[in-house]
């Protein structure tokens, strides 16, 4: 396979590949350093292994999830922790049965990156809106960045469509008041999920 590169990793197959060139220019274009590159690219490699293993089709709207992350953070979010870039491809809201096991997670990357997406609660969870504003920017904008993209691809599970409509109100009353008070751009997107999603409800 060659030499690793920062970024991209072993994401050498179709479409992840052509995802790890977009993620390698724009770590790079943010001047994301060296080391957070390298730290990113492990994220990613870890996040996708269970994909490869367990999806045969690399256009199921859970293959690039890790990455589409990734990207939201590094194209919308203008104050942006690096931190945050790891936690975002690791952390799981919807397909957690693809979710690295958290022992994998310490081993590779460390119990700081561990921490951080242990830290990140899932929809549905006891006291969300609490537990949502008691995260620092970090883990706040990657949780965001994380079921945004989710959201931004559930027109294409209709598996999920009988929790369409309980997903929307979660977001209504949780999630994009959070966005509100955390990012402006990623609250812009919040908005419009939540606005053109609506038409999609019975």
């Amino acid at each position: 396979m060659g030499e690793t590169d920062p970024a991209r990793g072993d994401l050498t197959q179709g479409r992840a590949e052509q995802q790890a060139r977009s993620i390698r220019a724009a770590l790079l274009g943010r001047g994301i350093d060296k080391s957070t590159r390298e730290l990113v690219s492990r994220a990613l490699e870890l996040s996708m292994s269970t994909r490869v293993s367990s999806l045969s089709d690399d256009h199921h709207p859970a293959y690039l999830h890790p990455g589409r992350a990734v990207l939201i953070l590094l194209h919308d979010v203008d104050d942006l922790p690096a931190s945050a870039l790891p936690a975002a491809a690791l952390h799981e809201s919807m397909d957690t049965a693809l979710s690295p096991g958290s022992g994998q997670v310490d081993d590779l990357l460390g119990v700081a990156v561990g921490d951080t997406v242990r830290s990140l609660p899932l929809p549905g969870a006891e006291g969300l809106e609490e537990r949502l504003v008691l995260l620092p920017r970090d883990g706040a904008v990657a949780v965001l960045a994380e079921r945004l993209d989710h959201l931004r691809h559930l027109h294409m599970r209709p598996d999920t469509r009988k929790e369409w409509s309980a997903m929307h109100a979660e977001v209504e009353r949780a999630w994009l008041p959070f966005a509100q008070r955390t990012d402006g751009r990623l609250a812009q997107r919040f908005t419009h999920w939540t606005r053109t999603f609506r038409k999609r409800l019975p």
